[in-house]
């Protein structure tokens, strides 16, 4: 269930804080036809990652002006895709993706592609290893240690086929203080500074990424977008002065401060198991299919008994899936009142990152997803079925004639 005043308020919070056309939606973080459609009414651009996420987005009107292509390996397809459809800027992530540019550009429409360059900083963000993006050993961007990221300035400077206007970094998620933004602007400033002394390429726009952290339980205590803005100018503009830059235009790519709080997903209560003097599990109609995060990165939540809410807690209790799979763990040990079957678990801040993950282990259908504003609701992506499970497969006719006979 998404609160789409919830919604719009997070993205007006951003664009207040970074101003009109500095956030970029990330949209990997729950990417629906409706949803973009509020983004788009919102007057923010959108970050998507893959062909799927371009289809999806221009599918629902969304100005293709207003689209930043990501993905660590766009292939030659994708890349077309999105030069036919005109995106506004393609973040590039390697060598390999500059040649297929300079190959398929000069068959495109118009001028030059305009391009970010993805670098990897070498920032430590404090969160978990594996939403870590912008340390030296990552998968993601031209590394700045070893001259990477001068080779790929020089190469994209020279190009006929594209048009360097700025330089992209995103150093992980779920991140809760300002300094590794600050470090990381002071970083990319010092670089866009050392490239224009040397070869005289200005950089022209910065985009800092995402990461900035939601609650999701106690001890998470998340920061406003105005203090995030605040940290990232300062620096930005510090370092301009001192290397007498024009301040480049920043640019940020909220996805889960944006739409993690917005989410709630709702499950009912099953079969109940009580290992006396050990644990009570409590099992739902949902789990690690529809919600991966628990079991991949050990992410916590909270939740309460919907039908219950008034009551007090008096049992602690764990909630598991219906998957087959011991790390099928939703929430370990939360307090509640009495769970009986039938009950409705709401787990709050789920707007983000669950739905798009979801798949269909043990042949679990994926969830609906209702839009909920002013009092009414409206489904925007309909529940699975079977059907739908079985949709896409074919059985050879080899076969087909074996089970006949």
């Amino acid at each position: 269930v998404v609160d789409e005043a919830h919604l719009r308020a997070r993205c007006r919070a951003f664009k207040e804080a970074f101003g009109e056309g500095a956030v970029l939606y990330a949209g990997k973080a729950l990417l629906l036809k409706a949803i973009c459609r509020i983004v788009a009414e919102e007057g923010l651009g959108l970050d998507v990652v893959s062909g799927g996420e371009l289809y999806t987005a221009l599918a629902a009107g969304f100005p293709p002006e207003r689209l930043y292509f990501h993905g660590n390996n766009k292939s030659e397809e994708e890349l077309a895709e999105a030069l036919a459809a005109g995106v506004g800027r393609i973040v590039v992530d390697n060598f390999h993706e500059l040649a297929l540019l300079g190959q398929l550009a000069p068959r495109a429409k118009g001028a030059r592609v305009p391009v970010l360059l993805r670098l990897a900083p070498g920032i430590e963000a404090h969160t978990h290893d594996y939403i870590k993006t912008g340390q030296l050993d990552s998968k993601f961007g031209f590394s700045l240690a070893g001259g990477q990221a001068e080779e790929a300035v020089a190469l994209a400077a020279a190009s006929n086929a594209v048009e360097l206007v700025g330089l992209h970094c995103h150093i992980g998620s779920q991140i809760f203080k300002t300094a590794p933004y600050a470090e990381a602007a002071a970083v990319m400033m010092d670089f866009a500074a050392r490239i224009w002394q040397q070869t005289g390429t200005v950089i022209r726009e910065l985009d800092l990424g995402g990461g900035f952290g939601i609650y999701y339980a106690p001890g998470d205590e998340p920061l406003s977008p105005r203090e995030y803005a605040a940290v990232m100018r300062e620096v930005v503009a510090a370092k301009a002065e001192a290397s007498g830059l024009v301040p480049p235009r920043l640019l940020v790519e909220p996805g889960r401060a944006i739409a993690g709080p917005a989410g709630t997903t709702l499950y009912t209560v099953g079969a109940i198991k009580e290992i006396p003097g050990v644990r009570k599990y409590v099992a739902v109609d949902g789990g690690m299919a529809d919600n991966i995060r628990p079991a991949l990165y050990q992410a916590r939540y909270e939740a309460l008994l919907a039908n219950k809410a008034d009551r007090p807690a008096v049992e602690k209790v764990s909630i598991t899936g219906k998957c087959c799979e011991s790390g099928d763990m939703l929430i370990w040990d939360i307090s509640l009142p009495k769970a009986e079957p039938g009950d409705i678990l709401a787990v709050s801040c789920t707007g983000a990152y669950c739905y798009p993950m979801a798949s269909n282990y043990n042949r679990l259908p994926r969830p609906a997803v209702v839009l909920v504003y002013e009092g009414e609701a409206a489904l925007i992506g309909r529940r699975e079925t079977y059907a739908d499970l079985v949709r896409l497969e074919v059985v050879p006719p080899r076969l087909q004639r074996r089970l006949a006979g």
